[in-house]
């Protein structure tokens, strides 16, 4: 009678699964935003009591949403700082290959993952990955979606790669009396890798090129040619070198125009040996610019430090276009002499539809001209008004911006030494890190919102304690009798690999952890009363639970990178059920000869 009453859903575990049957749907139509189909289902769900009204807004707290936050404004932090630009110009300057890129974000993200936590080593190679795609004019999203895939990969190599092979060591210790040691993961865990990168590298073309929608705002700006003048210090890393390597970070978006010597005016030849104390007039983007003066350590505002009295105060750069009625028109900067007067610096300046070829503070300001200004918060809006400019969309130009080097770097990587070394949780050593960039003003405080993406962290917290209700209306267990009455008229390996699948199925609606605990005891009994050796099904558990590639909701780095590629739910299966199907197909045969059955 047992195995019959399983059979018969009630009326909360049909709405559990009619829901989030539906909200797939929906979310695999792409026609909807995703935050407002996720926060329309939480209310649905609400509405027909699954969930409680006291639970509808847990998620909002969850360890998952401070993770993937915290990532995005760490990984924003080494981004802006321009190490990451640094190390690739000295470790792989010249390769612009999509296909060599690939590879080796791929493979480095991979190997990482399987000793630090896989969110912070796809939070260390994301700016290299966002370097890699201006130098080769590819969109991002060519490379973000197999590095998480990789990430996923690289954890199921040993016992800490991931959550699912911790939890399931203590599940086999508390079953069979004896854990898991860290490398019994790697000879399955690796296969599976390398087997998965090969595919990730070869495949990844699956996926359509995405553009991040968030950025089309400004995309009428991001092409713009300024102007801008840079002095050479003492603590550069060009002195001595030639004006090709000063400009190679920018990847063809800066040039040099004038170098000025002791007042004397130098060609800009490529072997031209740059010294201390020479000032360089450069041309580019905003971004070729900011690659081309941070990475070099130049200082764009000549030695002319605003100050902040005020703790509150913040020194930001901003973009203004001169109007018809501004007093700067027929004037130029060392007129204005703006820094002795308003103590603000013109970083730099650009003229639609015209190549200008003057020094910085010798150029006449005309009517629509766009110039970039760095003051005080408190100063710059009054300024603007005094001079008749009309600022821009704000957008993320940082030039002269405050740089630290290795200091973001340290910050995430102290983060992730505390959570391999289990001194503190993921998500506090993520959230501590986060602030971290913040208090040593890597980022400005003004500033670390926009780092955020807010409607990838809507959907996610929305979708927590959807997602719960599979376990906590029976759903799970509903499951789990389906799968033994299958399963058991199958050979062996059939039934290992109907364990593993389900695993895959279950991982993005459920914490990956949690599903471990779901399915770890399903498992074990399945084994049982076959009378195999559970070893090998405890495992197809880890590697399932461990993979989701079909969703971007499973796993927080495949939430990770959603926002930045500007991915769309459809997409994740497109390149990730093929991965699954191989997953399936080499852990299997792989299980059973590492983990004999009997």
């Amino acid at each position: 009678m047992e195995s019959g009453q399983h059979l018969i859903m009630t009326a909360d575990q049909v709405m559990a699964f009619s829901i989030i049957g539906l909200m797939m749907a929906v979310f695999i139509w792409d026609r909807f935003r995703y935050d407002v189909v996720a926060v329309l289902t939480l209310l649905l769900a609400c509405a027909v009591g699954i969930v409680s009204p006291k639970d509808a807004f847990k998620g909002f707290s969850d360890d998952i949403v401070i993770i993937v936050a915290s990532a995005l404004l760490v990984s924003a932090g080494v981004a802006r700082s321009g190490i990451m630009e640094l190390i690739i110009q000295r470790v792989w300057p010249d390769v612009k290959s999509v296909r060599l890129q690939l590879c080796f974000l791929v493979i480095v993200v991979t190997v990482l993952s399987a000793f630090v936590k896989n969110i912070g080593a796809l939070a260390i190679m994301l700016p290299i990955a966002f370097q890699f795609a201006r130098r080769s004019n590819v969109s991002p999203s060519v490379f973000l979606m197999p590095m998480s895939f990789g990430a996923l990969l690289g954890g199921l190599m040993t016992q800490i790669g991931t959550s699912p092979n911790v939890v399931v060591s203590a599940m086999r210790e508390h079953l069979v009396g004896k854990s898991f040691t860290m490398f019994d993961f790697t000879p399955v865990g690796a296969t599976v890798a390398a087997v998965g990168v090969l595919y990730l590298v070869f495949f990844s073309w699956l996926v359509p090129a995405r553009a991040r929608k968030s950025l089309t705002t400004d995309s009428s700006f991001s092409n713009r040619d300024y102007i801008a003048e840079a002095r050479v210090e003492s603590g550069s890393t060009v002195i001595g070198k030639q004006i090709s390597d000063l400009v190679k970070p920018a990847a063809g978006d800066a040039m040099v125009l004038q170098v000025i010597r002791n007042k004397n005016l130098i060609s800009p030849l490529p072997d031209f040996l740059l010294a201390e104390g020479d000032t360089i007039v450069l041309e580019g983007t905003h971004g070729g610019l900011d690659s081309v003066i941070n990475t070099a350590k130049l200082d764009i505002a000549k030695g002319r430090d605003v100050q902040t009295g005020d703790k509150l105060q913040q020194v930001e750069v901003v973009e203004a276009v001169v109007t018809d009625n501004s007093p700067l028109i027929g004037i130029n900067a060392k007129r204005l002499n703006l820094f002795d007067r308003y103590d603000v610096n013109l970083l730099a300046l650009s003229r639609p539809q015209e190549r200008v070829r003057q020094r910085l503070g010798d150029i006449v300001f005309r009517l629509g001209d766009v110039i970039v200004l760095q003051g005080r918060d408190d100063v710059i809006p009054n300024l603007l008004q005094e001079l008749k400019c009309l600022p821009l969309a704000k957008r993320n130009i940082m030039f002269g911006s405050l740089r630290h080097g290795l200091v973001p770097l340290t910050i995430l990587f102290v983060a992730i030494a505390a959570t391999a070394l289990q001194i503190v949780p993921v998500a506090l050593a993520f959230f501590a890190a986060a602030v971290a960039m913040i208090v040593f003003r890597v980022i400005p405080a003004r500033d670390a919102y926009q780092a955020l993406d807010g409607q990838i962290l809507v959907m996610l917290a929305a979708l927590i304690p959807v997602s719960e209700t599979l376990e906590k209306t029976g759903c799970t267990k509903i499951i789990g009798h389906w799968l033994s009455v299958f399963a058991s008229s199958l050979p062996p390996s059939g039934a290992l690999a109907v364990i593993l699948v389900a695993a895959m199925l279950v991982t993005p609606f459920l914490n990956n952890a949690a599903t471990v605990m779901v399915m770890a005891p399903i498992a074990s009994s399945f084994a049982d009363s076959l009378n195999f050796k559970p070893e090998a099904f405890l495992m197809a558990v880890a590697i399932g639970a461990g993979c989701d590639f079909l969703t971007p909701i499973g796993h927080q780095c495949n939430m990770l990178v959603m926002g930045p590629g500007g991915y769309h739910f459809s997409d994740y299966p497109r390149l990730g059920a093929p991965l699954s199907i191989i997953i399936a197909l080499v852990s299997v045969p792989m299980l059973m000869w590492v983990w004999p059955l009997t």
